[in-house]
């Protein structure tokens, strides 16, 4: 999902309990008109400011049943007339819910008609919000903000329906680049000059091998691949199904880190990096003194790596190398002729093959940045990466640019998810793992994500950091 998509999507949940907390007000308001007491006195003693503050918790209980009746759905395209189905449904439960707490509990309340006028409230305005946040999803698309770049292969007749409508329903979110019949070298050289988010096929099953070969370009672009058939059954394990202009499309997925997963691991992220710089705190400033203390400033070294789809960023971490031996824009000159040396040093010291390199008995190490490293004590920074966003706790290790240039057509798969502090591969293993199987072990944590997994590799890293290296 584009990051606009995940903002809407999120964004969804506040309108709804905001909502929710209006219907009930608005129903409370109603219930002292002269029209309603004139029907029927009031006989419950029960202040706007408590209604509204039992309302508050209740609306949270609606908010969990709307979201397991499926009212936060990550597909983008969902039609609005379910929506308002599922908001029927689900208000209709949360009516039944409050009803059958006040018949078994003991405290007094008798107002029929402040429960019926709440629920229906309460269905008019989420049914509002909804519309509000599409609308606002409409204008964004309409300003092409967030647009889905998209290609689309088949024969003319076949796609001409799905590019016209997409072309003309703007606030379904797509921006037709291009159509072609076939998937040939001749385009896939095109394609990468068309900064594309998704490629459609359309009868896929005309021709398997140009579809394999379309799947392997996304792959290594990470680009969301889309197909059309009447049996979903070939191609992958991780799919979803929706419809795009009438017709049953499915999604292959790198990984099931998307929609609302993506939201809790960011948030896991955020907290447990936060919990790690306090608890740490005296640990890193006892670091930085001591690497003060026998080589001088800097004491934080910006190393450039290769994120999420091949973004580049600068990892932070504890300088561990003399100055002079420093790589990096963030040494100018010195750095330069630092580079020169480390590339002499590989070819003489690498203990790698691959893309990767590791230099054993690295003599450009301190004594004390040895220690670090031993420890993994140098990362610790990384964690202002997390909450920065370039990086996540638990992710495939980040690779330098002139490593990620090296790397074959499947390699790129590691570029799926943000590079993490830690890993399956790291806690399999560290630097002691040779390439291939590293990117085995990153590419089935890809594919095989879950939180519970995240947790797993999180709580062993502690104890992997006292195991021996090889190399450090």
């Amino acid at each position: 999902m584009k990051r606009s998509e995940v903002f809407l999507m999120v964004l969804q949940i506040p309108v709804d309990y905001m909502m929710l907390i209006f219907a009930a007000i608005t129903a409370y308001l109603l219930r002292f008109t002269d029209l309603a007491i004139s029907l029927k006195p009031v006989v419950f003693d029960l202040s706007l400011l408590d209604f509204t503050e039992i309302s508050a918790i209740v609306g949270i209980i609606w908010i969990l049943i709307f979201a397991l009746v499926g009212l936060y759905s990550t597909d983008p395209n969902r039609k609005f007339s379910r929506d308002i189905t599922k908001v029927l449904m689900a208000c209709s439960v949360g009516l039944a819910a409050i009803t059958a707490y006040i018949v078994f509990s003991t405290r007094p309340f008798d107002s029929r008609f402040l429960l019926l006028i709440g629920w229906v409230m309460a269905i008019a305005y989420v049914i509002l919000g909804r519309l509000l946040i599409r609308g606002l999803k409409a204008l964004l698309y309409r300003m092409n903000v967030g647009l889905r770049r998209v290609v689309i292969f088949g024969e003319e007749k076949l796609t001409g329906e799905i590019v016209e409508v997409l072309t003309k329903r703007k606030e379904l979110g797509y921006k037709i680049v291009n159509r072609f019949n076939k998937f040939t070298t001749e385009v896939e050289k095109k394609l990468t000059r068309m900064n594309l988010d998704e490629i459609i096929f359309i009868n896929p099953r005309a021709n398997e091998k140009e579809t394999l070969q379309a799947i392997d370009y996304c792959n290594a672009n990470h680009i969301t691949f889309k197909y059309s058939a009447d049996l979903f059954d070939t191609y992958s394990t991780n799919m979803a199904v929706s419809a795009l202009a009438g017709v049953p499309v499915v999604e292959l997925k790198k990984t099931r880190l998307d929609g609302w997963w993506r939201v809790v691991k960011r948030i896991f992220d955020i907290v447990m990096s936060l919990l790690a710089i306090i608890l740490l705190s005296p640990l890193m400033i006892l670091a930085s003194v001591i690497i003060l203390i026998e080589t001088g400033r800097p004491v934080i070294y910006r190393n450039e790596r290769v994120g999420i789809k091949g973004k580049k960023f600068f990892t932070l971490k504890f300088r561990s190398m003399y100055q002079k031996d420093s790589t990096g824009v963030q040494f100018g000159k010195s750095g330069e002729e630092a580079l020169e040396k480390e590339k002499k040093l590989i070819a003489k010291k690498s203990i790698k093959k691959g893309p990767v390199y590791k230099i054993a008995d690295d003599p450009r190490v301190t004594p004390f940045g040895k220690f670090i490293r031993r420890f993994s004590i140098d990362e610790i920074p990384q964690f202002f990466n997390v909450l920065e966003g370039t990086m996540s706790i638990v992710g495939p290790r980040p690779h330098q640019p002139r490593e990620v240039e090296k790397y074959k057509k499947n390699h790129r798969k590691l570029l799926t998810l943000k590079p993490g502090i830690t890993g399956l591969a790291q806690i399999s293993g560290r630097s002691d793992l040779n390439f291939e199987d590293e990117v085995k072990l990153d590419i089935f944590y890809i594919e095989n994500w879950s939180l519970l997994l995240d947790l797993i590799i999180f709580i062993k890293t502690p104890f992997i950091l006292f195991k021996k290296r090889r190399a450090l």
